[in-house]
């Protein structure tokens, strides 16, 4: 973190602004509206600040710059086209400990003006740590448009019955989870549509309704977390793991995943690593239960898609049976997703006019597969934790009629940062694998489409990039 974000009260407050021009005036906007006393000091005024001056918005002092008018200020903000002034003034500021911003010369200031948007009361500051506006500014315009006006009206409503709220529930977690209900539900709903007196009344009659001692049912929310890029989970996925009181995990879900959990949320690391179980299966399915039955919302997060290979099945099977309401949002397994990234189509006509996804083991730790109808010239073969299995795999397949020449892609911590492609043959794979030194988790391709993976390729990850690695807990 580069800068440490803050909002500052400056409601009557001195703060000065050296400049003139259209850059200064900008700034002077935003601090007018934030209610500060505002002193512009320049020889000449623009339009806009002649028009806030005109307004007694501001005072001015038709003059230069002179070291002694940082004197009794808050904060101070240069916007002049000469830089010793600009440098000057970034000088005396740092060295009264005032915060100053430079306009548009980050090195010169000791904080940054973000990009904002405007809910009064609620504000969202997005910030390029000063190394581009630009990308600031876009990042806004798209934020505008998932943020409706309303919330400033919602949050106005909700403060009117903040006291109200706190003196009915006696603890933080009931305050919380009746204001999550009132806000996800039909009170915001009304408000967003214009209708802000139904709105209070129908609060109103929630917090009358409401027990003293409100017993809340927990629910699970099994998750596909897609194969490690965030930008690949679902806006439902998301919105669930915001809400979530415990992030329960594994070592297929990326880091920068587990990071978009809510802050606040506890989070157990359950393993899920070959011959390593932090929990077993049947130790994680009746920890879903009793967190749920704790009147807690628990994000179960599952690597790729939790119905994909992912024991989804057996977790809601144990759920259902013990009456605990879920609910279960899809992924990007990892096979469509590390292909994908990989430039390697699954199917493509003139290759592979079939596709099948195959476990690399099955529960008692065999390869036992039907090889005879995987061996097939015209098909794709996507095999999920096969590492520990490749002379196995290799060898099956060779014997039921795949040549020992079919291509094999190896693809390690596939859309990530760390992504890595090691492409083989079915002869060579068991080799490959030692000599590369290939690790789980890593998903194996098999058939005529891995030729494309060098005309295709696109993703190239960053050089030099080093991420955190899969597994583990959040501070491993």
């Amino acid at each position: 973190m580069d800068y440490f974000p803050v909002f500052l009260q400056l409601e009557k407050r001195d703060c000065l602004v050296v400049g003139g021009g259209k850059v200064a005036a900008r700034k002077t906007t935003l601090l007018v509206r934030a209610g500060a006393r505002v002193q512009v000091i320049a020889p000449d005024l623009c339009d806009e600040l002649a028009a806030l001056l005109e307004q007694k918005k501001i005072t001015h002092s038709a003059r230069k710059f002179e070291d002694s008018d940082i004197t009794n200020k808050v904060l101070v903000i240069a916007g002049t086209n000469r830089q010793d002034v600009n440098c000057r003034v970034s000088e005396l500021a740092h060295a009264a400990n005032l915060p100053v911003n430079v306009v548009d010369q980050p090195e010169l200031c000791s904080f940054i003006m973000p990009s904002i948007i405007d809910r009064s009361p609620v504000q969202i500051a997005v910030s390029s740590g000063g190394t581009s506006p630009v990308l600031a500014r876009l990042l806004r315009a798209r934020l505008e448009s998932y943020v409706p006006s309303a919330y400033g009206r919602l949050a106005t409503l909700v403060e009117s019955f903040r006291a109200r709220v706190k003196q009915r529930f006696s603890n933080t977690d009931q305050r919380r989870q009746f204001w999550e209900n009132i806000l996800q539900g039909e009170v915001a709903e009304l408000l967003f549509t214009g209708r802000d007196e139904t709105a209070r009344e129908l609060l109103e009659k929630s917090l009358d309704a409401a027990d003293d001692e409100p017993h809340f049912v927990g629910e699970v929310y099994l998750i596909g977390a897609g194969p490690g890029d965030p930008d690949l989970l679902t806006f439902r996925a998301l919105r669930l793991m915001q809400m979530a009181d415990v992030v329960v995990y594994d070592r297929l879900v990326a880091p920068p995943i587990l990071d978009l959990a809510r802050r606040d949320a506890d989070r157990i690391y359950v393993g899920k690593e070959r011959d390593n179980h932090a929990l077993s299966q049947e130790n994680i399915n009746q920890l879903l239960v009793r967190l749920a039955k704790e009147g807690k919302c628990v994000a179960r997060l599952k690597g790729g898609d939790p119905f994909i290979f992912g024991r989804g099945g057996e977790e809601i099977a144990t759920l259902m049976e013990n009456g605990v309401t879920f609910q279960v949002v899809p992924g990007i397994t990892a096979a469509s997703g590390c292909a994908t990234y990989s430039g390697i189509p699954l199917t493509h006509r003139d290759y592979a006019q079939s596709v099948v996804f195959v476990t690399g083991h099955l529960q008692d730790g065999s390869v036992d597969l039907n090889w005879k109808a995987l061996a097939h010239t015209n098909q794709t073969i996507v095999f999920y934790m096969g590492l520990h299995g490749v002379g196995i795999l290799s060898e099956q397949l060779i014997k039921y009629g795949l040549p020992e020449t079919t291509p094999v892609a190896l693809v390690q911590q596939g859309t990530t940062q760390n992504q890595r492609v090691v492409v083989s043959d079915l002869k060579n794979l068991e080799t490959t694998v030692k000599a590369e030194q290939v690790r789980p988790p890593t998903i194996i391709i098999v058939g005529k489409v891995v030729e494309l993976h060098k005309t295709l390729q696109w993703f190239n990850p960053l050089p030099g990039a080093n991420p955190r690695p899969f597994g583990g807990t959040p501070h491993s």
